[in-house]
Protein backbone atom coordinates (compact mmCIF):
# COMPACT_ATOMS: atom_id res chain seq x y z
CA UNK A 1 0.00 0.00 0.00
CA UNK A 2 2.40 2.32 0.85
CA UNK A 3 4.42 2.23 -2.91
CA UNK A 4 1.16 2.29 -4.24
CA UNK A 5 0.81 5.72 -2.27
CA UNK A 6 3.68 6.88 -3.59
CA UNK A 7 3.69 6.17 -7.18
CA UNK A 8 -0.01 7.98 -7.08
CA UNK A 9 1.43 11.02 -5.16
CA UNK A 10 4.90 11.17 -8.21
CA UNK A 11 2.54 10.92 -10.88
CA UNK A 12 -0.25 13.24 -9.34
CA UNK A 13 1.18 16.45 -10.42
CA UNK A 14 1.49 15.11 -14.07
CA UNK A 15 -2.22 14.20 -14.30
CA UNK A 16 -3.51 17.48 -13.02
CA UNK A 17 -1.46 18.90 -15.77
CA UNK A 18 -2.37 17.13 -18.43
CA UNK A 19 -5.46 17.20 -20.91
CA UNK A 20 -8.25 14.69 -21.30
CA UNK A 21 -6.33 12.01 -23.71
CA UNK A 22 -3.47 12.12 -21.60
CA UNK A 23 -5.25 11.40 -18.49
CA UNK A 24 -6.89 8.20 -20.31
CA UNK A 25 -3.24 7.11 -20.79
CA UNK A 26 -2.11 8.01 -16.82
CA UNK A 27 -5.25 6.04 -15.38
CA UNK A 28 -4.13 3.23 -17.86
CA UNK A 29 -0.79 3.06 -16.35
CA UNK A 30 -1.54 3.05 -12.97
CA UNK A 31 -4.76 0.78 -13.18
CA UNK A 32 -1.89 -1.65 -14.57
CA UNK A 33 1.05 -0.94 -11.97
CA UNK A 34 -1.49 -0.81 -9.05
CA UNK A 35 -4.61 -3.21 -9.56
CA UNK A 36 -7.17 -0.70 -8.92
CA UNK A 37 -10.32 -0.04 -10.67
CA UNK A 38 -9.88 3.31 -12.70
CA UNK A 39 -12.66 4.80 -10.26
CA UNK A 40 -10.47 4.55 -7.49
CA UNK A 41 -7.38 5.53 -9.40
CA UNK A 42 -9.14 8.68 -10.40
CA UNK A 43 -10.15 9.73 -6.72
CA UNK A 44 -6.10 8.42 -5.76
CA UNK A 45 -4.90 10.97 -7.79
CA UNK A 46 -6.95 13.87 -7.22
CA UNK A 47 -6.65 12.97 -3.10
CA UNK A 48 -3.07 12.63 -3.46
CA UNK A 49 -2.12 16.62 -3.65
CA UNK A 50 -4.58 17.94 -1.44
CA UNK A 51 -3.32 18.14 2.04
CA UNK A 52 -4.40 15.96 5.24
CA UNK A 53 -5.47 18.21 8.05
CA UNK A 54 -4.18 16.89 11.38
CA UNK A 55 -5.75 17.54 14.66
CA UNK A 56 -3.73 17.61 17.29
CA UNK A 57 -4.02 14.35 19.87
CA UNK A 58 -5.88 14.26 23.09
CA UNK A 59 -2.89 14.36 25.92
CA UNK A 60 -3.16 11.29 28.00
CA UNK A 61 -3.68 12.06 31.10
CA UNK A 62 -0.86 12.40 33.66
CA UNK A 63 -0.38 8.80 35.75
CA UNK A 64 1.87 10.19 38.17
CA UNK A 65 -0.60 12.77 40.02
CA UNK A 66 0.94 15.57 42.87
CA UNK A 67 0.88 13.55 45.21
CA UNK A 68 3.20 11.23 43.76
CA UNK A 69 5.71 13.47 42.54
CA UNK A 70 5.65 15.24 45.78
CA UNK A 71 6.77 12.21 47.62
CA UNK A 72 9.53 11.61 44.40
CA UNK A 73 10.80 15.15 45.95
CA UNK A 74 11.06 14.03 49.05
CA UNK A 75 12.79 10.58 48.60
CA UNK A 76 15.12 12.74 46.21
CA UNK A 77 16.21 15.07 48.52
CA UNK A 78 16.64 12.95 51.53
CA UNK A 79 19.51 10.68 49.33
CA UNK A 80 20.80 14.19 48.69
CA UNK A 81 19.61 14.34 44.79
CA UNK A 82 20.84 11.49 42.75
CA UNK A 83 20.29 10.62 39.18
CA UNK A 84 17.25 8.80 38.24
CA UNK A 85 19.09 5.21 37.52
CA UNK A 86 20.23 5.19 40.96
CA UNK A 87 17.10 6.53 42.71
CA UNK A 88 15.37 4.63 40.54
CA UNK A 89 16.96 1.27 42.01
CA UNK A 90 16.75 2.09 45.65
CA UNK A 91 12.80 3.21 45.73
CA UNK A 92 11.24 0.10 46.30
CA UNK A 93 13.22 0.11 49.61
CA UNK A 94 13.75 3.84 50.59
CA UNK A 95 9.98 4.15 50.38
CA UNK A 96 8.43 1.26 52.75
CA UNK A 97 11.33 2.67 54.92
CA UNK A 98 10.39 6.07 54.89
CA UNK A 99 6.95 4.77 55.75
CA UNK A 100 7.64 2.76 58.24
CA UNK A 101 8.99 5.90 60.03
CA UNK A 102 6.57 7.76 59.53
CA UNK A 103 8.43 10.17 57.09
CA UNK A 104 6.30 9.39 54.12
CA UNK A 105 2.41 9.17 54.74
CA UNK A 106 0.87 8.05 51.11
CA UNK A 107 -1.52 5.70 50.34
CA UNK A 108 -0.95 2.17 48.31
CA UNK A 109 -2.23 3.16 45.69
CA UNK A 110 0.81 6.46 45.34
CA UNK A 111 3.06 3.89 46.55
CA UNK A 112 2.80 1.72 44.04
CA UNK A 113 2.78 4.46 41.59
CA UNK A 114 6.08 5.76 42.77
CA UNK A 115 7.96 2.49 42.81
CA UNK A 116 7.15 2.14 39.48
CA UNK A 117 8.53 5.10 37.57
CA UNK A 118 11.32 4.34 35.50
CA UNK A 119 15.05 6.13 35.65
CA UNK A 120 14.05 8.20 32.33
CA UNK A 121 10.34 9.62 33.81
CA UNK A 122 12.42 10.16 37.06
CA UNK A 123 15.04 12.64 35.29
CA UNK A 124 12.04 14.05 33.58
CA UNK A 125 10.20 15.02 36.35
CA UNK A 126 13.14 16.40 38.68
CA UNK A 127 14.33 18.62 36.07
CA UNK A 128 13.51 21.81 36.58
CA UNK A 129 14.36 20.98 40.85
CA UNK A 130 18.29 19.51 39.65
CA UNK A 131 18.37 22.64 37.42
CA UNK A 132 18.43 24.92 40.57
CA UNK A 133 21.04 23.18 41.94
CA UNK A 134 23.45 24.01 39.60
CA UNK A 135 26.98 22.94 41.21
CA UNK A 136 30.22 24.91 41.00
CA UNK A 137 33.96 24.22 41.81
CA UNK A 138 33.46 21.03 40.43
CA UNK A 139 37.04 20.01 39.80
CA UNK A 140 36.05 17.43 36.34
CA UNK A 141 38.09 14.25 37.65
CA UNK A 142 38.27 12.52 34.65
CA UNK A 143 37.55 8.49 35.83
CA UNK A 144 40.41 6.04 35.49
CA UNK A 145 40.96 2.51 36.96
CA UNK A 146 43.16 0.94 39.57
CA UNK A 147 46.32 -0.37 38.05
CA UNK A 148 47.47 -3.72 38.78
CA UNK A 149 51.19 -2.52 37.59
CA UNK A 150 51.62 -0.14 40.83
CA UNK A 151 54.57 0.24 42.65
CA UNK A 152 54.29 -2.05 46.11
CA UNK A 153 56.23 -0.69 49.08
CA UNK A 154 55.17 -3.79 51.06
CA UNK A 155 53.12 -6.84 49.97
CA UNK A 156 51.17 -9.37 52.12
CA UNK A 157 48.80 -10.46 49.76
CA UNK A 158 47.92 -10.15 46.23
CA UNK A 159 46.57 -7.40 45.38
CA UNK A 160 42.54 -8.31 44.49
CA UNK A 161 40.46 -5.34 44.21
CA UNK A 162 37.53 -7.52 43.87
CA UNK A 163 37.49 -8.52 47.74
CA UNK A 164 35.93 -6.35 50.44
CA UNK A 165 39.00 -4.89 52.52
CA UNK A 166 41.11 -3.36 49.72
CA UNK A 167 40.69 0.46 49.45
CA UNK A 168 42.00 4.03 48.03
CA UNK A 169 42.55 6.65 50.72
CA UNK A 170 42.74 10.08 50.53
CA UNK A 171 42.77 13.64 52.10
CA UNK A 172 40.58 16.11 51.06
CA UNK A 173 42.13 20.02 52.51
CA UNK A 174 39.70 22.34 54.10
CA UNK A 175 41.46 25.60 52.73
CA UNK A 176 39.19 27.84 51.31
CA UNK A 177 40.99 29.38 48.94
CA UNK A 178 43.98 30.41 51.41
CA UNK A 179 46.36 27.50 52.00
CA UNK A 180 48.27 29.51 54.63
CA UNK A 181 48.55 27.88 57.93
CA UNK A 182 46.54 25.10 59.30
CA UNK A 183 43.63 23.80 58.40
CA UNK A 184 41.75 20.87 58.39
CA UNK A 185 41.97 17.92 56.09
CA UNK A 186 38.90 15.18 55.61
CA UNK A 187 40.34 11.31 55.21
CA UNK A 188 38.34 9.66 52.68
CA UNK A 189 38.59 5.73 52.88
CA UNK A 190 36.75 3.99 49.48
CA UNK A 191 36.66 0.02 49.56
CA UNK A 192 36.75 -0.88 45.92
CA UNK A 193 34.69 -4.24 45.76
CA UNK A 194 31.81 -2.48 47.95
CA UNK A 195 31.90 0.97 47.56
CA UNK A 196 31.54 1.51 51.40
CA UNK A 197 32.90 4.37 52.06
CA UNK A 198 34.11 6.20 55.73
CA UNK A 199 35.99 9.98 56.24
CA UNK A 200 37.21 11.37 59.21
CA UNK A 201 38.64 15.12 59.34
CA UNK A 202 41.88 15.99 61.36
CA UNK A 203 43.51 18.76 62.05
CA UNK A 204 46.17 18.93 59.63
CA UNK A 205 48.14 16.69 57.41
CA UNK A 206 50.33 15.18 60.17
CA UNK A 207 51.54 11.39 60.03
CA UNK A 208 49.83 10.66 63.51
CA UNK A 209 46.59 11.85 63.22
CA UNK A 210 46.17 10.05 59.65
CA UNK A 211 46.78 7.10 61.45
CA UNK A 212 44.75 7.88 64.24
CA UNK A 213 42.16 8.27 61.72
CA UNK A 214 42.62 5.33 60.03
CA UNK A 215 42.83 2.99 63.06
CA UNK A 216 38.99 4.28 64.05
CA UNK A 217 37.84 3.42 60.38
CA UNK A 218 39.58 0.23 60.39
CA UNK A 219 37.26 -0.56 64.04
CA UNK A 220 33.98 0.92 62.11
CA UNK A 221 34.42 -0.87 58.32
CA UNK A 222 31.98 -4.12 58.26
CA UNK A 223 34.87 -6.01 57.08
CA UNK A 224 38.97 -6.11 57.58
CA UNK A 225 41.02 -3.99 55.73
CA UNK A 226 43.35 -6.16 53.51
CA UNK A 227 45.01 -3.60 51.26
CA UNK A 228 45.63 0.27 50.89
CA UNK A 229 46.40 2.43 47.73
CA UNK A 230 47.11 6.03 48.54
CA UNK A 231 49.07 8.73 46.43
CA UNK A 232 52.49 9.76 46.86
CA UNK A 233 51.74 12.37 49.20
CA UNK A 234 54.06 12.27 52.60
CA UNK A 235 50.96 11.91 54.50
CA UNK A 236 50.91 8.80 53.33
CA UNK A 237 54.25 7.47 52.17
CA UNK A 238 56.27 6.94 55.16
CA UNK A 239 57.51 4.90 57.79
CA UNK A 240 55.32 4.91 60.38
CA UNK A 241 52.38 4.27 57.83
CA UNK A 242 54.37 1.09 56.10
CA UNK A 243 55.06 0.04 60.14
CA UNK A 244 51.54 0.59 60.64
CA UNK A 245 50.76 -1.72 57.79
CA UNK A 246 53.58 -4.16 58.36
CA UNK A 247 51.98 -4.54 61.92
CA UNK A 248 48.18 -5.88 60.76
CA UNK A 249 49.72 -7.60 57.71
CA UNK A 250 48.16 -5.33 55.33
CA UNK A 251 49.26 -5.00 51.74
CA UNK A 252 50.50 -1.10 51.27
CA UNK A 253 50.67 0.32 47.58
CA UNK A 254 50.95 3.33 45.74
CA UNK A 255 49.62 5.27 42.76
CA UNK A 256 52.15 6.59 40.04
CA UNK A 257 53.78 10.04 40.34
CA UNK A 258 51.78 13.02 38.41
CA UNK A 259 48.56 10.12 38.06
CA UNK A 260 45.50 10.99 40.18
CA UNK A 261 43.06 8.58 38.88
CA UNK A 262 45.06 5.45 39.87
CA UNK A 263 43.02 6.41 42.87
CA UNK A 264 40.37 7.49 40.85
CA UNK A 265 37.29 5.42 43.42
CA UNK A 266 38.66 7.64 46.21
CA UNK A 267 38.65 10.67 44.11
CA UNK A 268 35.03 10.34 43.17
CA UNK A 269 34.14 10.24 46.82
CA UNK A 270 36.35 13.36 47.62
CA UNK A 271 33.48 15.15 45.12
CA UNK A 272 30.28 13.48 45.86
CA UNK A 273 30.15 13.09 49.52
CA UNK A 274 32.99 15.50 51.26
CA UNK A 275 32.31 18.46 48.54
CA UNK A 276 29.05 17.99 48.42
CA UNK A 277 28.42 18.37 52.21
CA UNK A 278 30.63 20.47 53.32
CA UNK A 279 31.75 22.71 49.92
CA UNK A 280 34.85 24.20 50.16
CA UNK A 281 34.98 27.04 53.11
CA UNK A 282 38.05 26.92 55.23
CA UNK A 283 37.78 24.55 58.89
CA UNK A 284 40.55 24.38 61.17
CA UNK A 285 38.79 25.30 64.45
CA UNK A 286 38.53 22.38 67.27
CA UNK A 287 34.72 23.01 67.07
CA UNK A 288 34.17 22.65 63.28
CA UNK A 289 36.44 19.31 63.75
CA UNK A 290 34.06 18.14 66.30
CA UNK A 291 31.02 18.91 64.04
CA UNK A 292 32.69 17.40 60.88
CA UNK A 293 33.00 14.40 62.45
CA UNK A 294 29.56 14.32 63.89
CA UNK A 295 28.62 15.04 60.08
CA UNK A 296 31.02 11.73 58.63
CA UNK A 297 29.20 9.36 61.32
CA UNK A 298 25.66 10.24 60.25
CA UNK A 299 26.71 10.54 56.70
CA UNK A 300 28.34 7.22 56.56
CA UNK A 301 25.10 5.57 57.44
CA UNK A 302 23.26 8.02 54.68
CA UNK A 303 25.47 6.52 52.34
CA UNK A 304 26.67 3.06 52.65
CA UNK A 305 22.98 1.94 53.68
CA UNK A 306 20.65 4.20 51.62
CA UNK A 307 22.60 5.97 48.13
CA UNK A 308 23.00 3.42 45.11
CA UNK A 309 26.00 3.07 43.27
CA UNK A 310 26.80 1.60 40.06
CA UNK A 311 30.01 -0.16 39.05
CA UNK A 312 31.78 -0.37 35.23
CA UNK A 313 31.45 -3.46 33.94
CA UNK A 314 33.11 -3.32 30.59
CA UNK A 315 34.71 -1.00 28.36
CA UNK A 316 35.12 -1.34 24.72
CA UNK A 317 36.71 1.32 22.36
CA UNK A 318 35.71 1.15 18.75
CA UNK A 319 38.09 3.89 17.43
CA UNK A 320 37.22 6.94 18.65
CA UNK A 321 33.72 5.96 20.19
CA UNK A 322 34.05 4.42 23.94
CA UNK A 323 31.21 2.10 24.78
CA UNK A 324 30.67 1.17 28.54
CA UNK A 325 28.33 -1.39 30.78
CA UNK A 326 27.35 -0.71 33.85
CA UNK A 327 25.72 -2.89 36.45
CA UNK A 328 22.04 -2.38 38.11
CA UNK A 329 22.32 0.43 40.91
CA UNK A 330 22.80 -0.77 44.71
CA UNK A 331 24.05 0.17 48.06
CA UNK A 332 27.14 -0.24 49.68
CA UNK A 333 25.22 -2.10 52.33
CA UNK A 334 23.75 -4.47 49.83
CA UNK A 335 27.10 -5.21 47.80
CA UNK A 336 28.47 -6.40 50.96
CA UNK A 337 25.64 -8.33 52.30
CA UNK A 338 25.70 -10.32 49.01
CA UNK A 339 29.62 -10.83 48.95
CA UNK A 340 31.10 -14.22 49.44
CA UNK A 341 34.08 -12.72 51.78
CA UNK A 342 32.31 -10.99 53.76
CA UNK A 343 31.75 -13.24 57.22
CA UNK A 344 28.61 -14.31 58.43
CA UNK A 345 28.92 -12.31 61.92
CA UNK A 346 29.64 -9.11 59.82
CA UNK A 347 26.49 -9.48 57.83
CA UNK A 348 24.05 -10.22 60.84
CA UNK A 349 25.87 -6.99 61.96
CA UNK A 350 24.55 -5.14 59.13
CA UNK A 351 20.94 -6.61 59.13
CA UNK A 352 20.75 -5.65 62.65
CA UNK A 353 21.68 -1.80 62.32
CA UNK A 354 20.34 -1.51 58.87
CA UNK A 355 16.03 -1.39 60.72
CA UNK A 356 17.35 0.99 62.93
CA UNK A 357 18.09 3.64 60.40
CA UNK A 358 15.90 6.38 59.56
CA UNK A 359 17.36 8.28 56.14
CA UNK A 360 15.00 11.27 56.46
CA UNK A 361 15.76 11.84 60.05
CA UNK A 362 19.70 11.57 59.24
CA UNK A 363 19.17 14.02 56.34
CA UNK A 364 17.63 16.58 58.51
CA UNK A 365 20.54 15.75 61.41
CA UNK A 366 23.47 16.21 58.72
CA UNK A 367 21.37 19.41 57.34
CA UNK A 368 21.82 21.03 60.84
CA UNK A 369 25.01 20.10 61.42
CA UNK A 370 26.64 21.51 58.16
CA UNK A 371 24.43 24.95 58.56
CA UNK A 372 25.81 24.91 62.03
CA UNK A 373 29.26 24.60 60.76
CA UNK A 374 28.23 27.29 57.90
CA UNK A 375 27.87 29.50 60.84
CA UNK A 376 31.01 28.80 62.73
CA UNK A 377 33.22 29.43 59.80
CA UNK A 378 31.37 32.38 58.09
CA UNK A 379 31.47 34.07 61.60
CA UNK A 380 35.31 33.92 61.59
CA UNK A 381 37.58 36.89 60.54
CA UNK A 382 40.18 36.45 57.59
CA UNK A 383 40.63 36.29 54.25
CA UNK A 384 37.32 35.45 51.96
CA UNK A 385 36.16 31.91 51.36
CA UNK A 386 34.82 30.02 48.27
CA UNK A 387 31.38 29.58 49.11
CA UNK A 388 29.78 26.29 49.34
CA UNK A 389 27.27 26.27 46.26
CA UNK A 390 26.49 22.42 45.74
CA UNK A 391 26.16 21.70 49.85
CA UNK A 392 24.43 25.48 50.67
CA UNK A 393 21.87 24.63 47.24
CA UNK A 394 21.05 20.65 48.50
CA UNK A 395 20.36 21.40 51.73
CA UNK A 396 17.74 24.35 51.17
CA UNK A 397 16.30 22.40 48.42
CA UNK A 398 16.45 19.18 51.28
CA UNK A 399 14.06 21.87 53.50
CA UNK A 400 11.84 22.90 51.26
CA UNK A 401 10.99 19.84 49.97
CA UNK A 402 10.27 18.18 53.17
CA UNK A 403 7.76 21.36 53.98
CA UNK A 404 5.98 20.79 50.50
CA UNK A 405 5.77 16.55 51.31
CA UNK A 406 4.69 17.74 54.98
CA UNK A 407 1.61 19.93 53.29
CA UNK A 408 0.56 17.57 50.86
CA UNK A 409 0.28 15.04 53.29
Amino acid sequence: MSQRKAVTKTIATRYTRADKAAKGVILDELCATTGWHRNHARKALTQALRPTPVKPRTPRPPKYGPDVIAALRFCWAVLGAPAGKRLAAVLPELGPTLRRFGELTIDEGTAELLVSMSAATIDRRLVEDRRKLDPKGRAHTKPGSLLKSQIPIRTWAQWDDAVPGFVEIDLVGHEGGNAVGDHAYTLTVTDIATGWTENRSVPNKARKWVIAALDEIAKVLPFPIWGIDSDNGSEFINHHLLAWCEQREITFTRSRPGNSNDGCHVEQKNWAIVRTVVGYHRYGTPSELLLLNKIWVLQSALSNFFCPQQKLISKVRDGAKVVKKYDRATTPHRRAERHDAVTVEDKAILAEIYPTLNPAAIQRQIQALTSELLTLTTAKSGPARTPAVAAAGTRAFGDEATKRTSRAS
